[in-house]
């Protein structure tokens, strides 16, 4: 990778791609470090909203009490793929991501990456196997009496076992991708759920009446409401206008109108 200032020619070709291209894919082009390209963006182009909001986000990230955690956790490489999801998952939500989110957004990246690893595993596992059976057919073009049985039998068994060795690698793939989805999903509705409470909470009475006018299942709702809430009143209006007997002794009702005045006691 490269260092030092950058070219005439890097400057240019960075000013006409830096709308269009990603830092990472402008890096990957003039093989350069992702964070200088977005810092020479930064002081010399300028950003865009979402650029800035994942240049911010990227700068956080570092600065996270999990950071350490990470920097133990996943190599040189891995903690670059981190880095992009979490800068793309920050910027795609608004500035209110809650502490159980983020920890939601760690987790699916730590998924994504332990998907990775198993997918390079297995495809360095084919890699023996190929050569690997390569190696028995070799032995095996030879003439019978020069052929090393014990030596094929032996490649063969490693076959056996890097095979057993892959479909264990599918199955975890498999289980890891159902946990990502299933933790997607749940990241996804509960902030559509919490969005929805949001944007309620900011309903003012002109909305309201429009959609009552404009949305008949809702006015049904509304109005089977309203009707519940005036029967429980009216019930509850009967149940307080009947007399009572107090602690003390004294009979009353507890709620007292010209409508429900009783003559005698």
């Amino acid at each position: 990778m490269k260092r030092g200032r950058f070219s005439v020619e890097e400057t240019q070709y960075i000013e006409q791609n830096c709308e269009a291209l990603s830092p990472e894919a402008i890096a990957d082009h003039l093989d350069r470090s992702a964070s200088s390209i977005a810092t020479w963006i930064e002081e010399n182009v300028g950003l865009s909203a979402k650029q800035k909001k994942e240049v911010e986000a990227h700068r956080e990230l570092k600065q996270k009490p999990y950071w350490g955690e990470l920097l133990k956790q996943f190599s040189e490489s891995e903690l670059e793929l981190f880095q992009f999801h979490f800068k793309k998952m920050w910027a795609q939500f608004k500035d209110d991501v809650f502490h159980t989110e983020e920890i939601q957004i760690v987790d699916t990246i730590k998924l994504e990456i332990l998907m990775n690893r198993i997918l390079t595993s297995q495809n360095e596992n084919l890699t023996d196997i190929e050569a690997t059976q390569l190696l028995i057919q070799v032995e095996k073009e030879q003439d019978t009496a020069d052929q090393d049985r014990d030596y094929i039998s032996s490649l063969e068994r490693q076959v056996s076992m890097a095979r057993a060795a892959h479909e264990t690698l599918s199955k975890d793939y498999k289980d890891l991708q159902t946990r990502k989805a299933i933790m997607l999903k749940d990241l996804k509705g509960t902030r559509e759920q919490r969005i929805k409470q949001i944007e309620d909470s900011k309903l003012t009475f002109a909305s309201l009446v429009k959609q009552i006018s404009s949305d008949p299942t809702f006015r049904s709702k509304i109005g089977m409401e309203m009707e519940k809430m005036r029967l429980a009143t009216e019930a509850e209006k009967e149940r307080l206008s009947q007399y009572i007997q107090y602690e003390d002794g004294q009979i009353d009702q507890p709620f007292l109108s010209a409508e429900t005045t009783k003559g005698g006691k």
